[in-house]
């Protein structure tokens, strides 16, 4: 595994429970500013694999980004979501002042 991928994937193993990061979040976290597009793919290719809680990770906006015709997909990761107490608001965004997570200094 490349040291970014690495980092990234370290990070989100660390998400609590009921907190959420962004994308883009994880990819500056992990070293990459640039690299949220890099950390969906690490998401979609490693998830199963690593047992990454993918859940977690959110849009920027606090939405949840379901690729088109995988809309059961994002009716999965909100239930998984409310399951562990975070509650959506009526626009269907995730309030990031109240469930976003951020890493000690020693993940970045």
């Amino acid at each position: 595994m490349v040291p970014f991928t690495e980092r990234t994937v370290k990070i989100i193993y660390e998400i609590p429970a009921g907190r959420v990061m962004t994308y883009g979040q994880v990819a500056s976290a992990a070293g990459n500013p640039r690299g949220a597009r890099q950390v969906a793919r690490i998401l979609h290719s490693m998830s199963a694999k690593h047992g990454l809680p993918w859940h977690r990770i959110i849009n920027a906006q606090g939405g949840i980004s379901t690729p088109s015709g995988r809309e059961e997909k994002g009716g999965l990761q909100r239930e998984l979501l409310e399951t562990e107490g975070v509650v959506f608001m009526d626009n269907g965004r995730v309030d990031l002042s109240v469930y976003r997570w951020f890493p000690e200094e020693e993940f970045i």
